[in-house]
Order: C-alpha cells, then sequence, then structure tokens
C-alpha cells in the first residue's frame, strides 16, 4: 500500500502495534488465570477499542502486525497502511518502525500498542501537541512500561539494551532521556490490559 499521508497534518504519524490475535498466544499473563478462549477475547476487544479511537484521528496511520499481514481484518476499514514488525524483541521492533517513520520524512511520530483500553483519541491528540516544544513525549502503564510513545527525531539507542516488559522499562527510558538530554513531556499514567486485576478495573466487560 502507498502513503496515505493527508494535507492537513502530512507531517505526524500514528503507529500502531498488535499481536496477530492468536489463541495461546496473546495476553498470555490474563490466560493464565482466565484460559485462552477469555484471553483472546478480550484481545479482540482492546483491537476494537483501539481501532475506534484512532478512527477518529485524522492523520497518517501505520498497523504494524507481530507475525502476518491480515489483509481482510478490522484495520481493513478506513485509512489504515499496513506493515509488518521486523526483530527479536519489542525494542528492536519499536527502534525498525520508528526508523522507518522518520526515513519517510515525518516529522512527528507516536507509537501505541493494543492493550490500554483507558487511551483516548484526545490523549493521543496531546501527545503529538507536546512535541511542538518537546522532542518526546512518554505515557507512562502503571505497570512500570509505557503505552504510548513519541519523537521529533529518531533516538536510536531508547530501544537497546532494556529488559522489555519488565517494571522499569519507563525508569529507563526517562534515565536515559536525561542521559541524552532530550526533553520530554509525560502524559498521564494508565493502566495495560494484562492480568486479571487489570481486567477487572477495566470493566471492560460487565461479567469480569
Amino acid at each position: 500500500m502507498g502513503s496515505q499521508k493527508n494535507n492537513s497534518s502530512n507531517d505526524q504519524i500514528l503507529i500502531i502495534f498488535t499481536k496477530n490475535p492468536e489463541k495461546g498466544k496473546v495476553k498470555t499473563r490474563l490466560a493464565k488465570t482466565v484460559g485462552n478462549p477469555k484471553a483472546l477475547q478480550v484481545y479482540h476487544k482492546l483491537l476494537e477499542i483501539t481501532k475506534s479511537i484512532a478512527d477518529q484521528l485524522h492523520i497518517s496511520k501505520q498497523v504494524w502486525y507481530s507475525c502476518f499481514i491480515n489483509d481482510n481484518d478490522i484495520w481493513s476499514e478506513g485509512n489504515y497502511e499496513k506493515r509488518l514488525q521486523k526483530g527479536d524483541n519489542l525494542g528492536l521492533r519499536m527502534q525498525h518502525a520508528f526508523k522507518k517513520a522518520f526515513a519517510d520524512n515525518y516529522q512527528k511520530v507516536v507509537i501505541i500498542g493494543s492493550d490500554c483500553s483507558a487511551l483516548t483519541p484526545q490523549l493521543i491528540e496531546q501527545s503529538f501537541r507536546a512535541l511542538n516544544n518537546h522532542q518526546a513525549v512518554i505515557g507512562p502503564a502503571r505497570d512500570g512500561g509505557y503505552y504510548l510513545l513519541g519523537m521529533t527525531n529518531f533516538y536510536s539507542s531508547l530501544f537497546e539494551d532494556k529488559p522489555w516488559s519488565t517494571s522499569s522499562v519507563f525508569e529507563e527510558t526517562i534515565r536515559q532521556f536525561e542521559e541524552l538530554n532530550i526533553s520530554y513531556n509525560q502524559l498521564p499514567v494508565l493502566n495495560d490490559i494484562d492480568t486479571e486485576a487489570d481486567l477487572k478495573a477495566s470493566n471492560m466487560f460487565t461479567d469480569s
């Protein structure tokens, strides 16, 4: 698919990282207590929520798949360019996506996952506005990671030598911002849906 920039905000792009929704391969921590079928149901719901948020943003948007590009899924409806993640871990996969976006001449690049039901279009818009005055923007997740990262330049080292999917990722990223003298804006703390407790707190399902 070709570039899908629009005239009003052709220097901005939202990158959405998703996992291909396959039973036993998504929400594995959640699945330990609720089972694989329920975990898959939750992930499908999270994908729907993420798309409904992104649909409201009038900027360029890309969906990056974990395993294979699905040409006929919910992301086929709307203005989404589809890409395949590359790299041996989450950091290298994000690094590749950011590098490609800046190589494509985008000036503001924001990445989100598909795990945060509390994210809003307004918060993503706020993150792009923050990049008017800062070199980076980050949305901390309650578990110690982050649900959003945005940059105006490609900082390769932010994606290397980190213990991904642990409680120190956000802290380590902030430390790197300060070491590299990168000005940054911090968004509110939100909760990713990774455990049964997260799911119950989110009220995504009335029976949860």
